[in-house]
């Protein structure tokens, strides 16, 4: 049975031209909502705390409370864009993105430092990927991979784009002053973007209401929903404990903090590679086989790089070979519910999955560190997270649906 309409398959050319349009709308709001809710603060951090005499781990708590915000609105967030699409609460999303920015720019103290990060997880929520990926999915019907995978190509260039212009204006401002001009930036650029999402929000036929209406309650329950937030949950945490932890791990080794920056850097390369051949992985698998498949992918390069001791240029190899399994769980996430369970509660149901891969993630920089330090360095860390991420791939053995409704 076909889960999607027919006429999402081969859309009139007009149609087909205001997709085309939102989809280029969305990478470039996309790129700056990232860019400056994300990547700027890894660069401002330090300016932050030579200024305001708050502790590093202080500051990175405000920034991973965000994360924490954002999981939970993302519940509510994934339910408005099931009933009305993402124009409403994208636009919203901008308008809070800007207010957040602001507040974080004028914060006095560090108790409205955190509120001021508080608010803009809601912002995370209602403009990151998760409604992009809702937007995108529904529009886009069984052609969705291909918008997906353009979109997070194009977004993948955020940290490229926004981490070297934030320590540009840093380089002539404060980081107060910083942060004033990226609320400017994510204002003028997101908020018409957002609300020019004008495409009608298409209803799903009569199966996909089936499942969206009636019984998205009861898969939020099953036993393969409930194996999905788990495999989720414990990957994630393992594959952004990498990303954070790569830097120090490399330079345990003997890198300098060029040459780990610079081998950070290719691991991006390699997120691009690895979304390139996903539309390929795609057709020859099914849904938990792909996601077995990509997470012993995550499991297997998180361990040699762990266990390799060099030399430099083998390091820099596996550290590309871990950034194209990273990319392509961006994608197994962006896909993770349609290919199961339809795209009528595709909102609802990435939304629920979202709050705990999301707290994962949040979790993922000090939990990496904390573990590094119980086991005397960062190698181990490695070795750990690999055995995580491998549990994670075995656990999705078990999210395959009694009866596949989605295609």
């Amino acid at each position: 049975m076909h889960s999607e309409p027919r006429t999402t398959a081969a859309a009139p050319p007009v149609e087909a031209v205001r997709r085309r349009r939102a989809l280029i709308a969305l990478c470039i709001t996309e790129i700056t909502s990232w860019g400056v809710l994300y990547y700027a603060f890894p660069v401002l951090a330090p300016a932050i705390t030579r200024d305001t005499g708050w502790s590093l781990p202080a500051v990175t708590w405000a920034f991973s409370t965000s994360q924490i915000v954002s999981a939970l609105a993302g519940i509510a967030v994934g339910r408005w864009l099931d009933r009305r699409g993402p124009r409403g609460v994208m636009t919203a999303g901008s308008v809070v993105a800007v207010i957040a920015v602001v507040g974080i720019a004028h914060a006095p103290s560090y108790g409205s430092f955190l509120l001021a990060w508080g608010v803009a997880g809601f912002a995370m929520a209602a403009t990151f990927y998760p409604p992009a990926f809702a937007a995108l999915t529904r529009w886009y019907g069984p052609d969705r991979v291909r918008a997906l995978t353009a979109l997070t190509l194009v977004a993948g260039l955020a940290s490229t784009v926004f981490a070297p212009l934030t320590a540009a204006l840093n380089d002539h401002l404060d980081w107060r002053g910083t942060y004033l001009v990226l609320a400017v930036v994510v204002g003028v650029v997101t908020i018409p973007l957002h609300a020019g999402l004008r495409l009608p929000w298409p209803h799903a036929d009569h199966a996909e209401r089936s499942a969206g209406n009636g019984h998205a309650s009861e898969i939020a329950r099953s036993r393969p929903f409930l194996a999905l937030l788990a495999t989720m949950a414990l990957g994630g945490f393992g594959v952004y404990a990498v990303v954070i932890n790569q830097v120090p791990l490399l330079s345990e080794r003997g890198f300098d903090s060029q040459l780990a920056a610079w081998a950070l850097g290719l691991g991006g390369v390699g997120q691009v590679l690895g979304r390139l051949g996903y539309a390929q992985l795609q057709r020859r698998t099914g849904p938990r086989g792909r996601t077995v498949i990509i997470l012993a992918a995550c499991a297997v390069t998180t361990a040699v790089l762990g266990m390799v001791p060099g030399p430099e240029g083998l390091l820099i190899v596996a550290a590309m070979l871990v950034g194209m399994a990273r990319g392509v769980f961006t994608l197994l996430q962006a896909t993770a519910v349609s290919d199961r369970w339809g795209t009528a509660a595709y909102g609802r149901l990435s939304g629920l999955l979202s709050a705990p891969l999301m707290i994962a993630i949040a979790l993922a920089p000090w939990g990496g560190s904390a573990i590094a330090a119980a086991l005397g360095g960062f190698p181990a860390l490695f070795l750990v997270l690999g055995a995580m991420t491998a549990v994670s791939a075995l656990l999705a053995l078990a999210t395959r649906p009694a009866v596949r409704t989605g295609g």
